[in-house]
């Protein structure tokens, strides 16, 4: 077990005071049993009320409602969580589901069905194209072996570019342009494992760096395997998601998962910019 503590704040800045709507935002890691939190703390800047709600993917959602405007939006989450390792995914991959293809049970195709449907699928052509070096109908393979597969096709063949934007890439403008963002990734593979009849859905969270480094929002893709459940691939870093990943959110859909949305009214040049800083730290435990 290790103790790891999140300390992420995100300021939105404007050249005159403004008047903000209601935000939802997404900072509290999703709890079980690899993941506890022991204590947290939210600041808000302007005056807001703040409530929690459990989504449909039973995310931890704060509603913030603001009652006074403001020049400045700043909301600070600090969390201390203790993580335990889990077990290796081969040792619990149900003996039925250990070489693809293979069929879903009946009661996990029900539940899985909106994962698996894919997002875009006038683009599946330009995906097929892409996967056929990786897999040819008829061929049999391990399941973990084809999903590491694709984690690390995804990893070696685009290149990595930071971009602030919001939103994200379809799948066929990452392989257009050969690059993207870790969102732009985990979006590539959780269409690309829907297109091979995988449930999958999309992961937002915090990933801790090497020593010396600040920690960083990121996203990855969990994949439904019989026997093991969902399970983390991170095509940003070509590996499997682990103890130094902590989730937030899961959505079918990324738009769902994003850290924080809301609207604001005023002169349409009033906005600045947006800073945001996230530091993720390993604790002593006592």
């Amino acid at each position: 077990m290790k103790r790891i503590r999140i300390i992420h704040n995100t300021e939105y800045h404007y050249s005159q005071p403004v008047t903000f709507g209601q935000h939802r935002a997404l900072m509290r890691p999703r709890e079980g049993h690899d993941v506890r939190i022991v204590t947290g703390r939210v600041e808000i800047e302007p005056k807001a009320t703040l409530r929690w709600l459990r989504d449909i993917e039973s995310n931890s959602v704060a509603i913030i409602d603001f009652t006074e405007p403001g020049a400045m939006l700043r909301v600070h989450a600090q969390v201390d969580v203790d993580l335990n390792d889990d077990i290796a995914v081969e040792c619990l991959v149900d003996p039925l589901a250990r070489s693809y293809p293979f069929q879903y049970a009946p009661d996990e195709q029900i539940a899985l069905v909106p994962y698996r449907l894919p997002s875009y699928p006038f683009f599946g052509p330009v995906l097929h194209e892409w996967l056929k070096d990786l897999y040819q109908p008829g061929q049999l393979i391990e399941t973990i072996d084809l999903l590491d597969r694709l984690n690390t096709h995804i990893y070696h063949s685009l290149e990595y570019n930071a971009r602030y934007d919001p939103g994200v890439q379809l799948p066929h403008e990452t392989l257009k342009l050969g690059s993207g963002t870790c969102r732009d990734y985990a979006v590539l593979m959780m269409e690309a494992a829907r297109y091979w009849g995988f449930g999958a859905r999309f992961v937002t969270g915090y990933i801790q760096m090497e020593a010396g480094q600040h920690g960083a929002t990121h996203a990855w893709t969990d994949i439904y395997v019989p026997g093991a459940g969902w399970h983390g691939f991170d095509p940003t870093n070509n590996k499997r998601v682990g103890a130094e990943h902590i989730s937030v959110a899961v959505a079918r859909e990324q738009e769902k998962a994003s850290p924080l949305a809301g609207s604001w009214a005023g002169p349409s040049d009033a906005f600045e910019r947006m800073e945001v800083s996230v530091q993720v730290v390993e604790l002593p435990v006592s």
